[in-house]
């Protein structure tokens, strides 16, 4: 335990520390998100009445909401601002819930759902039988979960600490949590922050 407690030397090694900290958390959140999204792929590639109405329901929605107005107007920097900031406040709310370690998970599924009914276009074709569209579609997914799942993680890991802490969680203590497991939250949204940003520039900027 002597590396954990030895405070790392730059902030580099600091955030991969808490990455490693918080890798069970991390990895039933990426899990909860990888079933997620099979299921609505494969609903919708299937045929599911109710998927496909969601799924039409959710892009009407989206058509008169701020971002697809930018980009209708090609300001394709905002509207990629836009999303960035709006998925970052949906992750926040991840990572709190996340301190009651099993209440984000309805919600990670819901969002890993939807992800993977949106794998049909407007048509219902499935926009995985185009290579090009496939790639654009595959990695815009993997880019948008990426930091959902590690704010959702650092949260999880939160709360597990603060019911079970592991010897590095233990001792002071901020608003009754563990101030060390707060920090490795902070220190996992080093990378959420610009994740996100990365994502929606690439969702955006690359189409």
């Amino acid at each position: 335990m002597i590396e954990e407690q030895t405070k790392s030397p730059n902030l580099i090694a600091q955030v991969l520390r808490a990455v490693r900290r918080a890798w069970i958390p991390i990895l039933t959140v990426a899990l909860a998100y990888l079933l997620s999204v099979g299921a609505g792929m494969l609903m919708v590639h299937r045929g599911n009445t109710f998927a496909l109405a969601t799924r039409d329901k959710i892009v009407s929605a989206a058509q008169s909401g701020p971002i697809l107005t930018a980009l209708d107007r090609n300001d394709r920097m905002v509207a990629a601002l836009l999303d960035s900031g709006g998925n970052l406040l949906g992750a926040v709310s991840n990572t709190l819930e996340g301190f009651g370690i099993v209440f984000p998970y309805p919600f990670i599924a819901y969002r890993g759902w939807i992800g993977g009914i949106v794998s049909v276009d407007g048509a219902h074709a499935s926009r995985l039988a185009d290579p090009a569209e496939a790639a654009y579609y595959l990695i815009t997914l993997l880019l948008q979960l990426i930091p959902f799942t590690l704010a959702a993680g650092a949260g999880v890991n939160v709360g597990i600490a603060n019911f079970k802490p592991k010897p590095y969680y233990q001792g002071k203590k901020w608003l009754t949590l563990p101030k060390e497991a707060l920090l490795d939250m902070l220190r996992l949204y080093l990378l959420v922050v610009p994740l996100f940003l990365l994502a929606s520039l690439w969702e955006f900027l690359m189409r």
